[in-house]
């Protein structure tokens, strides 16, 4: 069954205190998530750090899972991969476009696009796979 924004957030917020991510939106195969930015976040230069810009990733695509198969803590991060397309605002905060590709039974497939606030020029892109784990009958 899946989950609203509200319960994914609250989950969100419950198990995953450290995050700095808010979602925006979940729901229609996809998700918008949005990180804010401190100074510790920041490389030499006064870009955003690239670990920064996976977590939103990843966090994407976790919500945007959950927003169609529910709350389902253990569906897992199988892999990632991003690329760096350009420089970030420093002051801005991230946000996370996801879209699913594919959802199954056990594996789940998305993409997710990075802007910095404000600006229309993607600055990441993403895709991932997940791996859901099997659901009692």
């Amino acid at each position: 069954m899946p989950a609203t924004r509200e319960e994914i957030a609250a989950f969100i917020a419950r198990e995953f205190p450290q995050t700095k991510c808010t979602v925006l939106e979940a729901g229609n195969a996809g998700a918008t998530i949005a990180h804010e930015v401190g100074p510790a976040e920041l490389r030499p230069g006064g870009t955003v750090s690239g670990p920064v810009l996976m977590a939103t990733a990843d966090v994407a695509l976790y919500v945007a899972i959950l927003g169609e198969i529910g709350i389902v803590p253990l569906t897992v991060t199988t892999s990632l991969n991003i690329n760096f397309l350009r420089k970030p605002a420093a002051g801005a905060r991230v946000i996370g476009i996801c879209k699913l590709i594919k959802l199954g039974r056990s594996l789940a497939v998305g993409e997710v696009s990075l802007y910095s606030e404000g600006q229309s020029d993607v600055v990441a892109h993403a895709v991932g796979t997940y791996s859901i784990p099997p659901q009692a009958a």
